[in-house]
């Protein structure tokens, strides 16, 4: 069955939607949330059981405020985002974010196992490279 794209009328209105061009835009818009969402979710593959809390209400936060994590695992080892480091290289990192016009919010992710100290030496070298923007991550009791 042949079809005709003449118009007989030309007061008639085509009634035919082309909607490949909407389907490419979707399937593009698919990949890329497929791409981007393992990249997202990446920081917290870092085994971490962190503290608890009761549940608040929370402020927004600074939308011009740049963050950056510091984990500490179960066997006390640091990681910067998502890089494993050891503490001498966790000090240069710090002091090289210290250096920048904005210094970054420090994430502070510690498993709550660890022995104290831990943290303690962190918050020390946070003090000693002069970043006070910190915040502790927890998880909220139900």
């Amino acid at each position: 069955m042949a079809r005709t794209f003449r118009r007989r009328h030309v007061q008639h209105p085509l009634s035919e939607l082309n909607v490949t061009n909407l389907i490419d835009v979707a399937f593009t818009l698919l990949i890329i949330f497929m791409i981007a969402t393992p990249l997202i979710q990446q920081e917290q593959t870092i085994q971490v059981n962190l503290p608890t809390e009761s549940k608040r209400q929370q402020d927004k936060p600074d939308p011009d405020l740049t963050f950056q994590t510091i984990s500490i695992n179960k066997a006390g080892e640091y990681y910067w985002g998502s890089k494993r480091v050891d503490f001498r290289d966790l000090s240069e990192l710090l002091a090289e974010a210290a250096k920048k016009e904005k210094p970054p919010v420090i994430r502070l992710r510690a498993d709550w196992t660890l022995q104290y100290q831990k943290v303690i030496t962190v918050m020390d070298e946070l003090k000693k490279h002069n970043l006070s923007k910190i915040t502790f991550d927890t998880q909220t009791t139900d």
